[in-house]
């Protein structure tokens, strides 16, 4: 370790009020990422750690809080650091000391003292679920340490800290999560406690977020219901989400600002100050806020990595918390729903776990031959399937797939504390997109409303692409909004519906997807075009819409980088020019046999050459399967020709 930092130092100062400050500098200084291997390398979490038991509890906040920011700005790595310098052992007494102390807190808050253990202990869980969800041993530690009680019992306190039930609603939510060996330690308190938080009335949005979150949990810890009480659990979870969905973030968020606005019309000036100096020091949730971002999952499930901030925000800043709250809830309920309709099939998993470490470079989840997940329902149980229709959980779905209101984005683009909401609205839109597209991939189109339903659905997602002057190029939204249209078109080209898309319209999607950096955007496209290329093919007089599909996807087969994009290329050709006069016709016209045989040998090579080191033995069959699809294909239009 290098020299002591001058903070650290300090933090042995006989004098409280000397180890308070020295925490809260490092607190600060932690916020700049550059800083943090220095603090590393100084054995900062070794020096922090035995002030989580500091005789002050003004201490204990202040430590658990740097501890708490070096985890959130440090990321994954930081994160395990952290573990292996054995900061889950402090963190594990303090938890347990503070839900001891909670009785005797009552007591002091009542008398008005600053320093609450409550405000210790919403630290320690913040640390705590920064900490479970970057690192595997810290799950184990929470696993084997028995702190489940504990972050119950933080949960339990909503009625009169909703701070805290928040933070122990987000902690729980992210250790229920795939976590077996948490499961056989589940009882009926644990449900018990759930499900009283879900049958919670409080209108607040804050109250609405920890029903959502609570959902989450009991969705995640679905396998250990008693049977008798799964129904009932089931049909809380769906009215929570239900609810959640069903309020209107474009009306709410102004009316909210408004609020914000009458409230400090009529506080007095010096409020104003303290007010003007709070969001001064709050640069860091903003901060926080822009790093956020999503992973996507092959098989369709929404991994977190978005924080929430919300209970950084200054005292004074209630209006701007709720909204904050209600577009979590939101986003958070899309994500329950996504994992409800996401493919369990097993070989979706394998596709995903043995994936290149890159995620963009994943594949999707439609390359593989005779998929046919998007026509058959995988995974969605008759109750699961029957409790999204009871509630009308497809059509609420559908209107948060819509641009946010503009009136909501004006008000949050007029005022710099509102502004990181813009990110949070369009983030609802994303995560409604890929829902859709999970339901379109999971449920059969009756479920759903029919042709007439799946229609206007397509209407629907034709006016978010091309309304817009220019295509919109941002990634996320691309990215879910060209997954649930192939979902879309494949099932009318199945079921044979007529849709409103023309072909000039999904060329130029096409053409906006083909320059963007996001494999599964470039492959989406390439399916689109495949389907509709198909479908036109069984038309009449379509051959030059079929040749302009197919100069399409030959320049993607030819120049992308990437060989799995450059194999969905291929394997839309295939499905194009399968059969039919009109695609005869149009690969004539495109020296179709010519471009592929030239092709050929640089795709072999390519595989051959590249395959081993980045991608997975899975995506290296498909891409094998499709070179021998190539050749039997190139055999194909030969004999076509020679007619």
């Amino acid at each position: 370790p290098g020299p002591p930092h001058p903070a650290s130092k300090r933090l042995q100062s006989p004098s409280a009020d000397v180890r308070e400050f020295a925490c809260a500098s490092i607190s600060r200084l932690v916020q700049q990422s550059q800083t943090i291997p220095g603090f590393l390398q100084r054995d900062a979490v070794r020096r922090l750690g035995p002030l989580l038991l500091d005789r002050s509890l003004a201490v204990r906040e202040t430590a658990t809080g740097a501890l708490r920011n070096l985890s959130a700005c440090g990321g994954h790595e930081v994160c395990e650091d952290m573990v292996k310098q054995d900061v889950m052992t402090p963190l594990t007494a303090l938890l347990r000391e503070c839900c001891a102390g909670f009785e005797t807190n009552d007591a002091l808050s009542l008398k008005g003292q600053k320093n609450t253990v409550e405000d210790v202990a919403n630290e320690a869980v913040n640390l705590l679920w920064n900490l479970c969800e970057s690192s595997s041993q810290a799950l184990s530690v929470f696993n084997k340490a028995g702190i489940l009680d504990v972050i119950l019992q933080c949960l339990e306190r909503h009625t009169h800290n909703i701070k805290l039930a928040l933070s122990a609603a987000h902690c729980l939510h992210t250790v229920t999560e795939d976590n077996a060996e948490l499961l056989c330690s589940m009882n009926n308190a644990v449900l018990g406690t759930l499900e009283s938080v879900l049958r919670s009335s409080q209108a607040d949005m804050a109250h609405t977020l920890l029903r959502t979150l609570a959902a989450g949990s009991v969705w995640n810890l679905k396998s250990s219901l008693p049977t008798a009480r799964q129904a009932q659990t089931l049909n809380a979870l769906m009215a929570t989400l239900s609810q959640c969905l069903e309020l209107d973030a474009g009306t709410l968020i102004p009316q909210l600002r408004q609020a914000e606005v009458a409230r400090s019309a009529t506080a007095s000036e010096a409020g104003n100050m303290e007010d003007h100096q709070a969001a001064a020091g709050n640069t860091a949730v903003e901060e926080m806020d822009e790093e956020e971002g999503v992973e996507p999952r092959t098989n369709g499930k929404a991994t977190k990595i978005d924080k929430d901030f919300s209970d950084l925000l200054p005292r004074g800043k209630e209006e701007l918390r709720e909204a904050t709250a209600l577009l979590t809830a939101q986003q958070t309920s899309l994500e329950i729903i996504v994992n409800m309709c996401c493919s369990d099939d097993p070989s979706d998993d394998e596709w995903e776990e043995a994936s290149s470490s890159d995620e963009s470079e994943m594949c999707p989840d439609g390359l593989s031959e005779g998929n046919t997940s998007l026509l058959s329902p995988l995974c969605l149980s008759a109750e699961v399937h029957g409790a999204l229709i009871n509630h009308n959980i497809p059509e609420k779905v559908l209107k948060k797939t819509q641009f946010p209101s503009s009136e909501a984005m004006d008000v949050c683009r007029h005022n710099p504390t509102w502004k990181m909401l813009i990110k949070k609205m369009h983030r609802v839109q994303y995560r409604a997109l890929t829902c859709l597209h999970n339901m379109l991939s999971t449920m059969d189109a009756e479920s759903l409303g029919g042709a007439a339903a799946l229609q206007a659905v397509a209407q629907h997602l034709s006016t978010l692409v091309f309304s817009p002057p220019d295509i919109p190029k941002e990634e996320e939204f691309l990215e879910a909004v060209t997954g649930a249209m192939r979902s879309l078109l494949q099932i009318i080209a199945y079921m044979k519906i007529p849709q409103c898309m023309t072909p000039q319209q999904l060329m130029s999607l096409s053409e906006a997807a083909t320059c963007c950096d996001v494999v599964s955007v470039r492959v989406n496209a390439l399916a689109i075009l495949g389907i509709t290329g198909s479908t036109l093919a069984q038309e009449k007089r379509t051959a030059e819409t079929l040749q302009m599909i197919g100069n399409a996807l030959l320049q993607v087969a030819t120049k992308d980088a990437n060989l799995v994009v450059c194999g969905e290329a291929l394997d839309a050709l295939f499905d194009v020019f399968a059969d039919g006069d009109e695609a005869e016709r149009a690969a004539e016209n495109i020296n179709l046999l010519s471009a592929l045989k030239a092709l050929q040998p640089v795709f072999k090579a390519k595989i051959r050459k590249e395959g081993k080191g980045k991608y997975s033995p899975e995506q290296l069959c498909v891409l094998d399967n499709i070179k021998v699809n190539l050749r039997r294909f190139i055999g194909y239009l030969e004999t076509v020709v020679k007619k």
